[in-house]
Order: C-alpha cells, then sequence, then structure tokens
C-alpha cells in the first residue's frame, strides 16, 4: 500500500472515533461555538495574510525567521514543529493483518496550527514543503502533503541543504517532487520500531519488571556495553616487568630506554614486554645492563606525511564534539541545528552558519572548496595549501545528497562571531570551522626517530616523534607519538644514570564512552546519523547504564538483566536477531535499499515480523526473571531500625531503608578519592569524597560538609603545582593546574 493510500485510511479511522466520542448536547454546541469562532477568525486572518503569497512550511520557528528574512515579503513561512502526524503513544496502531497498515493520527496539540495551515495553503498562490532534506524531513513533507490535500504529482518540495540567501533563493527556484522512495525507508522505519518495541516491552513487563523497554538499536548498544562489561569481569591480569635505562651522551643529550630483547630474542607482546613475566627475569636484565657498557647500536629517523582528517559527518562530529568539549550528542545535535537554523549577525541578518548537520556524506561542493582554498591562500604562505583539493570518500552506504557538515561561509571565523554566539554555539562552531578548513590544508610532515641500544646480552630502545611542518595541524590538534629524540651516533657509549624495574599488570578493555560507542555502532553498520544522539540518552533513562568518574559507560543489574533475557531469546541466527550488530545492520541495509528503491518496504517489514513473532512467542513461555535483591550494608535505619542497603536510582548508588515506602530514609555514598580535604584536612581530618549533583554531574567536597564547604568541579590530586604552589586537579591522566595552565601527563599503566 503506498504512503497516500495508507494516510487515507488512518486518516477515515480517526475520524470515525473522533465522531463516536460522546459529549453533552450543551458542552457540544458550546465547544463548537467557541471552536467556530476563533477558527473563522484564525481562517479570515491567515487567507490575507496569504492571499497571493507562497507558503512555506519548514520544521522549526527558528528556521522560520531565517527564512522569512531571506525570501521577503512575496513569502510566508510557517513552522509545523517537528512532525504534525505521527503514531498515537497509546498503542501499537500497526494493522499487522492488513499489510502492517499505520494508523496516523494528528499530533496532540496541533489542531490550531493545522486549521491555520490549511487556511494558509488554501489562499497562497503555491505551497512548498521545506522540512529537513533527511528521512524524516520527507516524512513530514510527505504528511503536511496529505493533510493539506496538495497534488503530490507536481512538484512541492524544497531541500536547503544550507541556510544562506543563495542556496534559500535557489531551491525555491527550482521545486522538486517529495521522495515517495525516502517516505516509505522512514514509514520502515518507523513499523519496524514500534513492532519491536510495542512487542518486547510488554515482555519485559511481564518477565521482568514494569516499565521496561526494548528497542532495534537500544538493544544493540546495552548488549555491547554489557558484553564489555563481561569482558571486564572475566578479566584476569597478569603481571610484567618493565626495566628502563634513563642514560646521556657526553654532550648532555639524554635517552629513556626500555629493555625489549635479550639473547637475541624479543620480550614483547604487541606493545607490552610480556615476556618479562617474573621478577627473576626481570633482575637478570637488570644485572646485565648494570655489568656492560651500554652502547647506540642504531638511529633511524624518518620523516613522513600525515594527511589532512576528513570534514565533519554527524557521528564524527559528535565524537569529537563529545571527546574535546565534553558535550553530549543529544547536546551537540541541538546546538548544531541552532547554527543550521541561523543566527542574527550585525549588518547581515539571520545567516545559517553551518550545512545540514545530519549527514554521512564527506563529499564538499566546488563552491565551498574553492572559498576554503582561497581563505588558505590569503591567510596561510603557499606551502600550506596543497596543489589540488583533498576529496575524501565516506565508509559503507553513504548517502552522498547532502554535503560533510562546514561553515555556510568560511570567511565568518569563529573569533569574528563569537560575540554573536552563545558559549557552547561557539565552541562547537569554532570546532566545525577548524575542521572544514584543516581538511583542505597541506599534509602535516613529522619525523619518526627511533634509538636501538645493546648492554651485553640485552637490546633497549627508545621510540618518538617530532613535528617537521606543521601543515593542517596549525588549525586542528596533531596527536604525537612519543616526544623528540636527539639524534644518536651508531658506536657511542652513553652513560646510564639510573636503571630501574617495575612491575605492572595487563588491564582489561575499557569501558565504552559515548564517542567510541558511537564509533562502534557506526563501523558495524548500526543505527543512522539522527538516531546516534539519543542511544546513550534512553539507555540513561532507563535505567539500564550510568557513567562513572571517568563518563564512560558501566550497566546497571538491571541492563544486565535486561541484557541476559534477550540474549536468551532474540540472540537467533536469523533477521529478528535484535541484540545481534550484524543482523541490524542487515536491516539497515535493507532500509537503504527501500530509499533506493530497490525493495519494498512491506516486503522488508514482513520478513522481519515473520521471524521475530514466532521468537516473541517462544519467549512468552519464559519464567519470570528476579531482580537482584539489594545488597546490605550492616548497618540499621536510624529512623526505624530496619536494615540498611544499597540501592541504585537515577543519579547512581545510594544508601535507603528496606523498609521503604513506610520508611523514607535515605542517604548518599560517599566515596573517598584518598585525598586530604585542602581546607581542613591538616586540622580537622576532613577527605575529599565524590558526589553527584541533581543534574546527575560528578563533583568533589569535603566529608565534614557543611561544617566545611570546599567544593571542586575537578578532582583534586593532593599535590601542588611546581610552577605557582597552587593544587593540582586530575582529569583522567592529565595533571593540572587551573591558576597557571601547568599540565603533566601520566604513564599509562600498560604502555
Amino acid at each position: 500500500m503506498s504512503p497516500k493510500e495508507t494516510s487515507k485510511a488512518a486518516k477515515t479511522t480517526a475520524a470515525k472515533k473522533k465522531t463516536a466520542t460522546k459529549k453533552s448536547p450543551a458542552t457540544k454546541k458550546t465547544t463548537a461555538a467557541k471552536k467556530a469562532g476563533k477558527s473563522a477568525a484564525k481562517k479570515a486572518a491567515s487567507g490575507t495574510a496569504a492571499a497571493g503569497k507562497t507558503l512555506v512550511i519548514v520544521e522549526s520557528p527558528s528556521k522560520a525567521a531565517t527564512l522569512s528574512g531571506i525570501l521577503g515579503k512575496d513569502y510566508v513561512v510557517r513552522a509545523s514543529i517537528g512532525h504534525i502526524r505521527d503514531l498515537p503513544r497509546s498503542r501499537m496502531a500497526i494493522d499487522i493483518e492488513h499489510d502492517f497498515k499505520p494508523e496516523y493520527i494528528l499530533v496532540k496539540g496541533k489542531a490550531a496550527l493545522k486549521n491555520e495551515l490549511t487556511a494558509l495553503a488554501k489562499n497562497a498562490s503555491g505551497v512548498l514543503l521545506a522540512s529537513d532534506p533527511d528521512r524524516e524531513g520527507e516524512a513530514i513533507a510527505w504528511h503536511l502533503a496529505d493533510l493539506l490535500e496538495l497534488d503530490m504529482s507536481e512538484k512541492c518540495r524544497v531541500r536547503f541543504y544550507e541556510i544562506t540567501s543563495g542556496a534559500v533563493r535557489s531551491a525555491v527556484q527550482s521545486p522538486d517532487f517529495i521522495d515517495l522512495n525516502k517516505v516509505n525507508a522512514q514509514q520502515a522505519r518507523r513499523v519496524l520500531d514500534r513492532l519491536v518495541g510495542y512487542t518486547l516491552s510488554p515482555l519485559l513487563w511481564k518477565k521482568i519488571r514494569y516499565g521496561l523497554s526494548a528497542g532495534r538499536v537500544q538493544s544493540v548498544a546495552l548488549n555491547l556495553i554489557c558484553e564489555r562489561e563481561r569482558e571486564i569481569q572475566r578479566f584476569v591480569p597478569d603481571p610484567y616487568w618493565v626495566v628502563s635505562v634513563k642514560a646521556s651522551a657526553q654532550d648532555g643529550r639524554t635517552y629513556e630506554l626500555r629493555a625489549d630483547h635479550m639473547d637475541g630474542k624479543s620480550l614483547m607482546k604487541g606493545s607490552l614486554p610480556l615476556l618479562v613475566d617474573t621478577e627473576e627475569k626481570a633482575d637478570a636484565i637488570l644485572a646485565e645492563v648494570r655489568e656492560n657498557p651500554l652502547r647506540v647500536s642504531e638511529f633511524r629517523l624518518k620523516e613522513s606525511p600525515r594527511t589532512a582528517p576528513a570534514p565533519f559527518r554527524t557521528s564524527t562530529l559528535q565524537q569529537e564534539a563529545s571527546r574535546r568539549l565534553s558535550m553530549a550528542p543529544r547536546r551537540t545535535m541541538r546546538v548544531a541545528q541552532e547554527l543550521y537554523e541561523g543566527l542574527i549577525l550585525p549588518g547581515r541578518g539571520h545567516v545559517g552558519m553551518i550545512t545540514y548537520m545530519r549527514t554521512d556524506s564527506l563529499r564538499l561542493s566546488e563552491e565551498a572548496l574553492t572559498a576554503c582554498r582561497d581563505h588558505i591562500t590569503k591567510n596561510f604562505s603557499s606551502q600550506y595549501l596543497p596543489g589540488k583539493p583533498n576529496r575524501y570518500a565516506a565508509p559503507g552506504r553513504a548517502q552522498d545528497a547532502h554535503e560533510a557538515i562546514r561553515p555556510t561561509d568560511v570567511t565568518l571565523t569563529p573569533d569574528s562571531v563569537k560575540d554573536n554566539l552563545t558559549p557552547e554555539q561557539f565552541r562547537l562552531y569554532d570546532l566545525i570551522w577548524r575542521r572544514f578548513v584543516a581538511c583542505q590544508m597541506s599534509p602535516a610532515i613529522t619525523a619518526r626517530a627511533s634509538v636501538r641500544a645493546e648492554a651485553g646480552r640485552v637490546g633497549l630502545h627508545q621510540d618518538g616523534e617530532s613535528l617537521v611542518f606543521d601543515g593542517w595541524s596549525a588549525l586542528w590538534p596533531l596527536d604525537l607519538k612519543g616526544e623528540q629524540i636527539a639524534p644518536a651516533k651508531e658506536g657511542e657509549e652513553l652513560t646510564p644514570s639510573s636503571i630501574e624495574k617495575e612491575q605492572r599488570f595487563t588491564r582489561p578493555p575499557a569501558r565504552y564512552s559515548e564517542a567510541t560507542l558511537i564509533k562502534t555502532l557506526e563501523e558495524n553498520g548500526v543505527g543512522r546519523p539522527s538516531t546516534y544522539a539519543t542511544i546513550a540518552s534512553t539507555l540513561d533513562v532507563r535505567g539500564y547504564v550510568e557513567k562513572n568518574e571517568e563518563k564512560r559507560f558501566c550497566p546497571t543489574s538491571l541492563g544486565m538483566t535486561v541484557d541476559d533475557f534477550l540474549m536468551k531469546y532474540f540472540n537467533r541466527k536469523d533477521i529478528s536477531s535484535i541484540v545481534d550488530a550484524g543482523f541490524t545492520a542487515q536491516m539497515e541495509k535493507a532500509l537503504d535499499e527501500v530509499e533506493e528503491a530497490q525493495r519494498r518496504w512491506l516486503d522488508v517489514v514482513r520478513n522481519f515480523w515473520e521471524d521475530f513473532s514466532h521468537t516473541v512467542e517462544e519467549a512468552q513461555g519464559a519464567e519470570r526473571v528476579p531482580l537482584p535483591e539489594p545488597e546490605p550494608i550492616g548497618e540499621d535505619c536510624p529512623e526505624c531500625g530496619k536494615p540498611l542497603v544499597k540501592k541504585r536510582g537515577r543519579f547512581g548508588e545510594f544508601i535507603a531503608c528496606s523498609g521503604y515506602p513506610d520508611c523514607r530514609y535515605t542517604r548518599a555514598i560517599l566515596a573517598t578519592v584518598g585525598v586530604k580535604c585542602p581546607k581542613c584536612g591538616q586540622t580537622h581530618g576532613g577527605e575529599v569524597v565524590r558526589r553527584r549533583s541533581k543534574k546527575g554531574r560528578t563533583f568533589y567536597s569535603c566529608s565534614r560538609y557543611p561544617d566545611c564547604d570546599y567544593i571542586s568541579w575537578n578532582q583534586p590530586t593532593g599535590e601542588h603545582c611546581p610552577e605557582c604552589g597552587a593544587e593540582l586537579f586530575r582529569r583522567g591522566r592529565t595533571r593540572f593546574c587551573a591558576q597557571c595552565g601547568f599540565k603533566v601527563q601520566d604513564e599509562a599503566a600498560d604502555d
């Protein structure tokens, strides 16, 4: 069934249900009179406003304001404020027996908007649907066209990939048809998600606990996080020893070498000396180095180009914003939407700052490339401009209709517009602008150096890297591997100043951060640019995961229980395997094929449902899964005497009374960080503890609060800055001073 036939059938059903609603005669007359008066007044006003003009409908009011300023008095611009019609929330609303026909209804609270748009469309000289240029935007345009009874055989669709005067005027002068293939792909996704969510959620309520949910992409993401946690739990650390030598040449050159060979055999497995697995072996290496002269056996220096990074697409923007700006994906997309829709700049009016931000393409327009190269020529020396533009190909099945994410006008440098942006808008725009300009600059040139030395039967090495020419790294950070190494002469003797051994242990794989989770989902072909931002927040809201102090995902006991259940019944070798990344990626590929008119959306949905419904039937026979009991802490409640237990809530673990809800005693779990309070630690014994704010953000304060009011968003180390004497704080492996900017990077335990 076509989208148009589907929507008309749904509209008829909705109209019948509305007619069947019972009201008293008095209520009917009063309500009808009020509605008629309001409707007549609004229609009259709307008709006058749109008479002889072109109506343009966009998604958001801010975008409408930007377009109004660009298009002028011959156009009336209104916003649908997202979807105007959707599936109802109260029920599945998919007629499985009749070709999975969806029942679309008017979104709650949008009746007045629908009436206004209808009146405007009736009196306008033409209607252009300008919702966002992706599947979701195409579906919004289709729903609007159906509600306003537009002829979809005519060109009524315009797509803005950037909101600038030239791009907007060009688009409205060359409208296109609504892309029903995109609409069908969106409808297939919507139906699939509804079938999964509204079938699995009641199953989880019945078998585990009321209020739980599951979804196609959500369940894969949860499984990735839980599987990583199981790996960590199974992990058994292996000990190994690092033997390091600090040595210097006669002219003062210094080196830090590590043993990696003995008797001509490598001590390494990967990048670690795992074959030095006993202290006896480490002592033997130490003795050999101490008893023999240390001589340089080889020095190598090789220059190599480092190509510029690609411009941003949605996933990489979210990853870098998370990594460099500590912005959550949803926040990143919200701020990017603001930049895309446009801001007011003095002397220029409303200006769209970036191109469309939901894209997996790395293509750049010829105009953008020319403008970027001109900017580089004017602001950098000639060696920073490559002979021809850098071009990039996106991995996988990228849709190339959009460009990569870039500034609409490269001459609008971040500093020139800083005063007109909010702090977070500026930070994100600066990130996008720098990445775009950097992607068109010459390669950076680095020199990789390695020095090898021998002491008797032991071989040692040191690797480093230095920057020869900064190239694109003049605008975008370049991570060098190791420090610069002074050239060494083959055969020269080095004088050791220290010879040490250090025991270390292998470490388990790291938990996922938001950035690494998005990267893994994308690499596995799971989800689309529009879905990445909501995945993490959904898992968090459901109580399936929480973030630790390093802002990495840890599954809760509830999350592990749900994943265990889904793995047991839905990890199958067919298309219904909603927890398997491979099968979910196949579904994403099928949706792409629908958009490319290679498959029918109905076939995709039907094939999935045949296997999935059988799997659900089998799971209905499962026994109820008990949730883990709260862990007693060995104390009694000070208010009622019942045992206190450790519970997990929206903001992590806390202590509560087991007599809840009769007794509501709670208190926070104070995790010490092993540092005395800088304010009262010496005099009153206060310790720094980790706490959570009401918004879930970690902060640090004194254990004696409120008697001591010490507080910090950064984790204190108990150390003082060697340059200014102020407090040193820690963020990851970095210790830093907030006063003077001093930083020092701690060595990773598994280097």
